[in-house]
């Protein structure tokens, strides 16, 4: 491990939000949503309020009423992505990409050259703010971890360095909903056997933790909590999974509809594969239901696949099992994840000719949306549907 605080952990403010207010003077200072039905993303004013990320948009309003509610401008989003991009890897060659609006970034060699981790952050904050007109926030430490818990506790807009000998009095005392990897449902069980702080998972056994947590999750996140995070900065990953979600508000939905759904939602996921020339393994459902618990189902495949057909396939299978408890408890969110990925040329192509037709349309609409944009086509039982909005990714590393 490091011995000097050398990795950056930048990550953009409320950054739909953020984008919208520097474009939109009249509406810095003030609560801005961003999205009409659901919220997809609110500035710190809304926030505030009680405003959050993946709302309905009934219930954000009657939070704050004054609200002004903006519609999404990915390509907005994606253009400033791309422009702070740009900015961390005039900073230093070591960039991480984790998503469009934050990264890790190792300074460590630059220091004869440039300065010091501090002073390069603070740099680099300048920067962002100058010419690409947003805030960001920065976290400076030993490891990824810690930097990354530093530049949350810094926000908004702030610059926080933990100096290695001052680890532990930083993290110790933090709540263990702090700990990267621990949800709602991980934090439950932690607070059932009387552990709130980081301090109090630190202080267990390693066993315990497992026993606690099962064997994998306990000891990554016991190893964390002890402030052991050997990873380095990593410039070659290649994206182990891909996903997409779209929240659904709070009102009934019908089995058609939220087939619809998943149908565009799969649609775009099977796109994306075969640009990149990948293949996944496992399909991943996530729901939230009505009462906001989570729930995944997933189910791996015989043969890696990138087609459309055979993925829609599988993640119907997941959805209509979990169909008595949506007519149940309601549905708020409905998510694909696809993981497992390879290379195209590290699997064989699907044998069953049963797959051949969907095989062809595949091609075909790539082929059409590829001349003629991505809205110039789509499947029969998507047409004058509400396509939701496809939230920008980071551009993989080739």
């Amino acid at each position: 491990m490091r011995g000097e605080a050398t990795v950056l952990h930048a990550d953009l403010d409320a950054f739909y939000a953020s984008v919208e207010q520097r474009d939109a003077p009249e509406l810095r200072g003030r609560p801005v949503i961003v999205g009409g039905g659901v919220v997809l993303a609110a500035s710190y004013e809304a926030k505030a309020r009680g405003v959050r990320t993946a709302m309905g948009g009934r219930q954000a309003r009657e939070l704050c009423p004054d609200a002004i509610v903006v519609p999404p401008r990915m390509d907005a989003y994606s253009q400033a992505s791309k422009d702070v991009f740009e900015i961390f890897r005039d900073t230093t060659p070591l960039v991480e990409g984790l998503s469009i609006d934050e990264a890790f970034l190792e300074v460590g060699g630059l220091r004869r050259l440039v300065g010091s981790p501090e002073e390069i952050a603070a740099r680099l904050r300048a920067r962002v703010r100058t010419e690409v007109g947003l805030p960001i926030s920065v976290g400076v430490a030993r490891t990824k971890f810690l930097a990354k818990v530093a530049s949350a506790v810094s926000k908004p807009d702030g610059l926080l360095v933990v100096e290695p000998d001052r680890e532990a009095e930083f993290l110790l005392p933090l709540p263990v909903e702090r700990l990267w990897g621990v949800g709602a449902v991980t934090a439950e069980k932690l607070h059932r056997f009387g552990i709130h702080t980081v301090g109090e998972l630190a202080e267990l056994e390693t066993a315990t933790a497992e026993r606690m947590l099962g064997r994998a999750a306990g000891a990554h996140l016991h190893a964390l909590a002890r402030l052991r995070d050997p990873r380095p900065v990593d410039t070659t990953r290649r994206r182990g999974s891909i996903g997409s979600q779209r929240a659904l508000g709070s009102r009934p939905r019908t089995p058609e509809e939220l087939d619809v759904f998943l149908t565009q939602i799969v649609d775009r996921l099977g796109r994306r594969l075969r640009e990149k020339e990948r293949v996944c393994r496992t399909v991943v459902l996530r729901l939230r239901y009505g009462d906001f618990a989570k729930a995944t189902r997933s189910k791996s495949l015989r043969m890696p696949t990138d087609r459309t057909s055979v993925l829609l396939m599988v993640a119907r299978g997941l959805l209509a099992a979990a169909q008595p408890v949506i007519a149940e408890r309601g549905i708020t969110l409905i998510g694909i994840s696809l993981s497992g990925l390879g290379h195209a040329a590290e699997g064989p192509p699907e044998l069953p000719i049963d797959w051949e037709d969907g095989s062809r349309l595949d091609t075909a609409l790539d082929a059409v949306r590829d001349k003629f944009g991505s809205a110039s086509v789509a499947r029969a039982a998507q047409l004058g549907r509400d396509p939701g909005w496809s939230t920008p990714v980071l551009p993989e590393h080739e």
